[in-house]
């Protein structure tokens, strides 16, 4: 409307807008940088008040850009200067961000002393920032310094311990990084993970396989298990010759979906077979790789060829692309938990997007699985399957394949339950249904969510029953619950146990009572009489 000319739209507009763009998480949020610069033109064009936070959350997003304009927050902040608006603390700390990534001591140490003086208590995300900047021009000791002086202010965080453990690491202060690490685990404050990383990136880079091992064992011992982790560790184990334990090691990944394989640790096994002659392996993992559809890196594929043209074997260029019976199962069980599949705009086949909740933590390692499982079908695939980088919202490619499922459960657009799910509640479909859609409440009970139509749930109430899992239905607001109480949660769980995933099972087991109930259902009332299916 802006851009066809004869319409200014208010200053509240615009200032919602601009709220709307900067209230996500920073790193979230950064490609928003050119619609924000958008609307501070618009500001200033129609000679519309611009207001001292719209100045600071533009520094904001700019300190949060992979490539810093630095010529552009200096003006901000000179245009700031000129109409009177005195920097606030989180300007300054935007600016001391912006310093972190371009090593710009000099402006670090300038805008420091201005948060000294004006802020007899920094905040901790200043010291780090100042910490960052030494360490980009190679003062480790003087980020040290920071962080001791970051403790004296009271009990340093998690946060903290990991940039300081990360910045000794990438100085290869080996000594001094391990004594902060044992600082760190004996504070008792979790996660570590992450500073496990970073030291076994040192040892490895400094190619001490002895303490990278020992250093994998030890986060073993005190960590959830964790791809990177043990990616590296596979790295340490091919690059010296160490094949039967690498072997080893990938297989426990392959088999723990709490782990997972990706393309990088196939690669590093691939590579490791090829180097020891062991070619039917290398085959093997090659054939695995192309069902995936992992990337291959090119030497490595080049040789692999090379072994099955000798071999006069066809390798073929591409694999039909079908559902494997775990994953039809999986998609199954999102459905009833609510996930939908999307028609394009001929409808003639379909995408299926998948939308895990944020700061919700079964989620958080849902998703992960989620994306490896369908990491073939997946319309954009990221090269590092790390747990931060993988979105909570991620789409498959449209294909004709994935249109059975919309015609089954969205025909006409509207959610229904497929007449044959009779024939589809398996334990697997069942266990996904729990863990996407549903909660255990704090008495140890299991409730399972439907957002659909009544005869729906009657339908699928009845499926259940067949199967002789007895349960309730409640409707609260447009949501009908499904609960499996007391004994029958335990029947319930019996069934779904040997599919729900490993870190998943503290969180969903049946008869276990907790004070992490969901908030969201521990309003459902399965105690009266009315709790039939609905007729």
């Amino acid at each position: 409307m802006i851009h066809l000319g004869g319409y200014k739209p208010r200053l509240s507009l615009h200032n919602s807008l601009f709220k709307a763009l900067v209230t996500k998480p920073g790193g979230s949020c950064k490609q928003h940088l050119k619609q924000a610069e958008f609307v501070f033109h618009n500001l200033i064009t129609h000679g519309l008040k611009i207001h001292n936070d719209i100045y600071g959350g533009l520094i904001w997003l700019h300190s949060y850009q992979d490539v810093i304009d630095k010529e552009r927050i200096e003006s901000l902040r000179a245009e700031m200067k000129s109409l009177g608006i005195e920097e606030s603390v989180e300007v300054r700390v935007s600016v001391l961000r912006a310093c972190a990534k371009e090593g710009d001591v000099s402006e670090a140490e300038r805008t420091w002393e201005k948060i000294l003086s004006s802020n007899n208590k920094p905040p901790a995300q200043a010291f780090l920032y100042l910490m960052e900047v030494y360490s980009r021009i190679g003062k480790p000791m003087k980020s040290l310094e920071i962080f001791r002086s970051l403790q004296k202010r009271g009990p340093p965080n998690v946060v903290s311990y990991y940039k300081i453990v990360e910045l000794l690491c990438k100085a290869q202060e080996t000594e001094l990084a391990e004594s902060l690490m044992v600082e760190f685990i004996e504070s008792g404050m979790k996660p570590l993970t992450r500073s496990f990383i970073d030291m076994i990136h040192m040892y490895y880079n400094l190619s001490l396989h002895d303490k990278v091992e020992s250093t994998f064992l030890r986060c073993m011992e005190k960590c959830r298990p964790n791809q990177t982790v043990y990616s590296l560790y596979l790295d340490s184990l091919v690059l010296t010759d160490k094949l039967d334990r690498a072997e080893e090691i990938f297989n426990q990944m392959h088999a723990d979906e709490a782990i997972g394989v990706d393309a990088k640790s196939c690669n590093t096994i691939l590579s490791g077979y090829l180097a020891s002659a062991n070619y039917a392996k290398a085959e093997k993992i090659y054939d695995f790789m192309r069902e995936k559809k992992y990337e291959t890196e090119s030497p490595l594929k080049e040789k692999v060829e090379y072994i099955l043209s000798l071999k006069h074997k066809q390798v073929e260029k591409s694999l039909s692309t079908k559902l494997s019976k775990e994953q039809r199962e999986i998609l199954i069980g999102l459905l009833l938990g609510g996930l939908r599949v999307e028609l394009d705009e001929k409808k003639k086949s379909c995408a299926v997007n998948f939308v895990f909740r944020e700061n919700f933590q079964i989620h958080s390692f849902l998703k992960r699985h989620i994306y490896n499982q369908f990491h073939e079908w997946l319309a954009s695939k990221l090269m590092d399957n790390d747990d931060e980088n993988i979105p909570y919202q991620f789409t498959t490619v449209s294909h004709t394949y994935f249109k059975f499922f919309a015609d089954q459960f969205c025909p006409q657009e509207q959610p229904v339950i497929p007449k044959l799910i009779h024939r589809w509640l398996t334990p697997r479909v069942l266990a996904y249904w729990y863990m996407y859609g549903g909660y255990r409440t704090s008495s140890g009970d299991i409730l399972l969510k439907l957002r659909f139509g009544k005869e729906d749930v009657l339908r699928i109430t009845k499926s259940l029953k067949a199967n002789s899992l007895n349960c309730r239905v409640k409707k609260k607001g447009t949501v009908f619950w499904v609960g499996f109480l007391g004994s029958d949660a335990a029947e319930f769980w019996k069934l779904t146990e040997p599919f729900v995933l490993a870190d998943l099972k503290e969180f969903l087991e049946a008869g276990i009572e907790s004070s992490n109930g969901s908030s969201k259902t521990s309003n459902v009332n399965f105690s009266s009489d009315d709790d039939s299916p609905p007729n």
